[in-house]
């Protein structure tokens, strides 16, 4: 060793102006003697700005393709409100309205199932989530969802075509309005279980927003298909489920911070205001919509799209998200500059 020597408490007789220089400092230098006096350390690189490693992602971008689990996540939401509205129409005796509730529901969740397998790439892969049961896996509590409901909503449908086994038909029905509310909701848990910032950073939020869409979509539809005289339970659940959807998604931008800016850029800047306007305005129509047929199905016709498009512009945003790695080191900065430094 020369005049410095390495120990276990560290460097013993080091000379004072050897230590490096970290942070700001490390990228400065004083001039030399003479004509350099007097005017100060000068800095010789530019203020370091945020990237990645070769610029690529911190994490690896949601593989799920987008038509298949968008559509999974507005289908199943379609359907599990369908279902609570289908048990509403049984039992205030409008069978109309439970009539077209009931096949809206066993519809969407068999296109539902059909979109999750082509996701999947082979139905095995779905019957092998079901090998296990995982109470902390929002996977694995969903597909078991999933598959304890959709039976109960397609007999619910069966029996209501066939006209007969009423009483079966009438369990099944009261099953799937009990797993409905959990069927409408738990992809927003699946989605804010991830890592991807504008999915996780929303996580209170996300299933209010989703409950809100699930009931604008299926309210959207029973007015479409159910006679005006039966449809009223659909208008207060538009109403209700608009504003629920509209507040709860305002709300969520509001405390996400930097992770809601891929809601307001490009794509999902498009879909989701989209959905907004015809979330609002279907809300709206179907006030009006007991008297005019045609204003019921306008009405309807803008739920439905405005819930879809509120589906599709959630999950791109996230995929967004995900490709930006600011949205998953800033926060985590910021939360660290929050917490302070930890003493030992």
């Amino acid at each position: 060793m020369s005049e410095s020597d390495v120990t276990r408490d560290g460097i013993e007789g080091a000379r004072p102006g050897r230590e490096a220089r970290t942070g700001e400092r490390a990228g400065r230098r004083r001039r030399g003697r003479g004509r350099g006096r007097g005017r100060g350390e000068q800095p010789m690189v530019p203020d370091a700005e945020f990237s990645s490693y070769y610029g690529k992602p911190v994490l690896n971008k949601p593989t799920w393709k987008p038509l298949d689990i968008a559509g999974y996540l507005y289908l199943g939401g379609l359907a599990g409100a369908s279902s609570l509205l289908a048990a509403g129409g049984q039992v205030t005796g409008r069978p109309w309205l439970a009539v077209s509730a009931k096949l809206g529901a066993a519809g969407a969740v068999s296109l539902s199932l059909v979109a999750l397998v082509h996701d999947l790439g082979r139905p095995a892969r779905f019957l092998n989530m079901l090998r296990v049961f995982k109470p902390t896996s929002p996977m694995s509590v969903g597909s078991w969802l999933l598959a304890g409901y959709a039976p109960l909503a397609l007999t619910a449908a069966a029996t209501e075509v066939a006209g007969r086994y009423r009483l079966l038909g009438s369990a099944a029905t009261a099953g799937s309005a009990v797993l409905g509310p959990a069927v409408a909701t738990y992809t927003a848990v699946l989605l804010s279980d991830t890592a991807v910032p504008s999915w996780h950073e929303g996580h209170r939020q996300l299933p209010f927003v989703f409950a809100g869409s699930a009931a604008t979509a299926a309210s959207g539809l029973a007015l479409a298909a159910a006679p005006a005289a039966e449809a009223g339970p659909a208008r207060r659940m538009a109403v209700l489920g608009a504003a629920l959807e509209l507040g709860a998604f305002q709300a969520m931008k509001r405390r996400m911070g930097l992770s809601a800016e891929p809601f307001e850029q490009g794509g999902p800047r498009v879909l989701l205001r989209a959905a907004e306007a015809l979330t609002a305005g279907g809300a709206a129509l179907s006030v009006f919509s007991a008297r005019h047929r045609g204003v019921a199905l306008t009405a309807g016709a803008a739920l439905l799209t405005g819930s879809a498009a509120l589906r599709f512009g959630v999950f791109h945003a996230g995929v967004a998200s995900a490709e930006d790695p600011r949205y998953t080191v800033v926060p985590q900065r910021e939360r660290l500059a929050t917490r302070g430094p930890e003493t030992p």
